[in-house]
């Protein structure tokens, strides 16, 4: 792992250097024009150094795979999930900058905020307004401390946004102040603070944390006491206000639109920002989208499955939106070690819909390996786990559009430990080296 701190600047630029990252050579319009060519480049990184009406440059699919965020960290995408999970059991505080005059997000402070002159997308025609979609939010409260959370952002006035606040961490420290809230809202974070601000954990546990024990980095405190990681591109200043409007359509993870609803309104109020800053677009539905909001959901099947039997891996499938669909390898030992981790699964992320279970030998990471397991392994009558009247997603456009109610499915494809004359095994073949040969 990279042991020294890495930025969100640094990795774009090494991407830019090496090759990897697209990069436009023509003006770019934020009327959806930046999100169509995200999307055409879905998978590859995309600079936009000229975006129109706009005073400042465009970057997204910067982690729209695992290995550009394994690139980041300096790992293999084998080590990625055992990292995430030591970081959540291990958490450790980050460093606190003392001057703040040397932090690199408040280079350059403006008293007051005009969001249109952002390159913020519309981005796509159905959209309720242009929206801030990688903007993660730094709340504090005084018993419970601070919880960064990612919230999408509809723009409704030069200094004004409604804000999509789920029934979680976030809406309950507004609660607790009565309505009203300060807080920090910070854009081009490094992977570290993303991967960590998607990730579910207990309320109070503060995820910078876990950010700091995946790669270390350095907090500085806003004017409003808010304390912020000091490398972003882009901190506000803002307060959640009681006054709600409404937000949406907005496309989500299953690049389906969600539907309009009232949500509270919060005002900017300052801005910070590095030199020469760059805007992360996240695009919606897109592959960095399902990677920053799924992976990190992986640690946690991984921690729950692991309680019942050695688990080995898990992967939340872009095909399932990387929210619904997971297989999870697991070293089996007893019989029923399969239906064991299909009921773990399910706990460890409560929005999962379908999970398949396979050994150690198949490739969570190969849909052809696991559909080999599925129909070689497994007897429907027998093998399958069937859930009615669950809670589901918000997200699954199949669930009770009221309750969210669900059927949920898991299918252990695990071979038995006693085969009874039967082969569940693939032929191994004599490695070889077909250039040798010419």
């Amino acid at each position: 792992m990279n042991k020294e701190t890495r930025t969100f600047r640094e990795f774009v630029d090494k991407l830019v250097s090496e090759k990897k990252a697209w990069a436009a050579k023509k003006p770019v319009g934020k009327h959806l024009e930046l999100a169509g060519l995200m999307h055409a480049l879905d998978g590859t990184p995309v600079l936009v150094p000229n975006v129109r009406d706009s005073a400042y440059p465009a970057v997204g699919n910067v982690f729209s795979t695992r290995e550009l965020v394994c690139d980041y960290l300096g790992i293999t995408k084998e080590e990625l999930v055992p990292l995430l999970v030591k970081a959540i059991n291990n958490p450790t505080k980050p460093e606190t900058m003392r001057n703040s005059s040397d932090a690199p997000v408040l280079e350059n402070s403006l008293p007051s905020v005009d969001l249109g002159c952002l390159p913020i997308p519309l981005h796509a025609e159905k959209d309720g307004g242009p929206y801030i979609s990688s903007a993660i939010i730094v709340a504090q409260d005084p018993e419970l401390g601070r919880n960064i959370s990612f919230h999408r952002m509809m723009v409704i006035g030069r200094d004004m946004v409604v804000v999509r606040i789920l029934p979680r961490h976030l809406q309950e420290y507004v609660k607790r102040a009565g309505g009203e809230l300060d807080v920090a809202v910070i854009v081009g974070a490094p992977i570290n603070v993303l991967l960590a601000a998607a990730t579910s954990i207990r309320l109070g546990q503060d995820e910078l944390e876990i950010a700091n024990a995946i790669q270390p980095l350095r907090t500085v405190k806003l004017g409003n006491g808010i304390e912020i990681p000091a490398d972003c591109e882009f901190a506000f200043e803002a307060r959640l206000t009681k006054e709600t409007h409404d937000e949406g359509p907005f496309v989500d993870l299953t690049e389906t639109y969600d539907i309009v609803r009232k949500q509270q309104v919060m005002k900017f109020t300052k801005m910070h920002h590095r030199n020469n800053a760059i805007w992360h677009v996240l695009l919606p539905g897109g592959l960095e989208h399902k990677v920053l909001m799924g992976m990190p959901r992986e640690p946690t099947i991984f921690n729950e499955v692991n309680k019942v039997c050695e688990c080995r891996r898990v992967n939340l499938t872009p095909g399932g939106c990387s929210w619904l669909h997971a297989v999870v390898s697991i070293k089996k030992k007893s019989e029923e070690d399969g239906k064991k981790a299909i009921e773990a699964a399910f706990a460890g992320h409560k929005s999962l819909k379908h999970v398949i279970i396979v050994d150690d030998d198949i490739d969570v990471d190969n849909p052809a390996d696991v559909e080999w397991a599925v129909a070689t392994r497994v007897q429907a009558d027998k093998d399958t786990v069937i859930k009615t009247k669950q809670k589901g997603s918000s997200l699954d456009p199949s669930a009770d559009p009221h309750t969210y109610d669900t059927t949920k499915m898991g299918i252990d494809a695990t071979k038995p430990l006693i085969a009874h004359g039967k082969n569940f095994d693939k032929a191994e073949w004599k490695k070889v080296k077909p250039g040798d040969y010419l």
